[in-house]
């Protein structure tokens, strides 16, 4: 399985703070928003990642994370020159993709959770067509929803619902099989002029292929596509980060816990933000 990771858009909700940049790029407390989705693929230990963004945000991405490698992957870079829908993404990955599965994230994602790593790399080789992550809202009328029988199975999915029994609100994380590349160029266009990704998700909730895992109690999921979600996504970090004494989504940190940097690399990269807390912190990490 290989990752795409969908950093396009034009931030519209955030505006004026995105007319001069990518909002995948603003800040959420110590770090830009684009580590923490990142962050997500690698926990589920995938290292050949596709980052899409808009032509002119390209230069900045790779200035903020190069090719990947200072913290042990490969990071591959592709334009979504207008915002045609969420399932162009497989589209313009294909052959990135190759006979490759796709675990695909939206750039505005945060989440955390004690026991992260070990569900999404179980959910990862449980994977049989196209796996959804969901988390209980207190209003789901504000998101795509996934309705579920009574014996548990997805029953419905459905995008911003007047009237619904469900809470679980489906999350910018979504596993797909090899197949979904094709069916993306099938899907037609909806009256917003884009392919809906609610599309996607029905083929193979019809095909009976469609799975459901659950972040429950204990995990914390931010859509961070307004003010408002922003600034309470940087709050939550940084509680965690002054009380238990760990960052999140340090992808140094990651990379050497996986195996994929050895502790020089994380010393070098630490002298590289020697004046700040961050360079300390991977001090410490290389110590451990």
């Amino acid at each position: 399985m290989k990752g795409i990771l969908l950093a396009g858009g034009n931030g519209s909700r955030l505006h004026p703070s995105t007319h001069a940049i990518s909002k995948h790029l603003l800040p959420i407390y110590d770090k830009p928003m684009i580590y923490y989705s990142l962050s997500i693929l690698m926990l589920a230990n995938i290292r050949e990642i596709l980052l899409i963004t808009k032509p002119e945000d390209t230069a900045l991405f790779h200035r903020a994370l190069g090719d990947g490698s200072k913290f042990g992957i490969s990071l591959n870079y592709a334009i979504q020159s207008e915002a045609n829908g969420i399932p162009e993404s497989l589209k313009i990955g294909k052959h990135f993709l190759g006979g490759d599965d796709a675990f695909l994230v939206l750039g505005d994602n945060v989440i955390f959770g004690d026991g992260l790593p070990a569900a999404l790399r179980l959910a990862k080789g449980q994977n049989k067509g196209c796996t959804v992550f969901t988390y209980g809202v207190k209003d789901p009328r504000r998101y795509g929803v996934l309705e579920m029988t009574e014996k548990g199975d997805p029953k419905s999915v459905k995008e911003k619902p007047i009237k619904t029994n469900s809470r679980l609100a489906i999350t910018g994380l979504y596993m797909f099989s090899n197949e979904a590349i094709d069916i993306s160029f099938e899907l037609r266009k909806s009256d917003r002029g884009e392919t809906e990704l609610v599309d996607l998700i029905s083929y193979y909730l019809c095909k009976g292929k469609l799975q459901n895992k659950t972040f429950g109690r204990g995990f914390a999921w931010f859509d961070t596509g307004t003010h408002s979600s922003l600034l309470e996504a940087s709050q939550f970090v940084e509680t965690i980060e002054r009380r238990q004494g760990y960052k999140v989504a340090c992808l140094e940190e990651i990379a050497y816990s996986n195996g994929w940097i050895d502790r020089n690399e994380v010393l070098k990269r630490a002298e590289g933000f020697s004046k700040n807390c961050y360079g300390d912190y991977l001090c410490n990490v290389a110590k451990s």
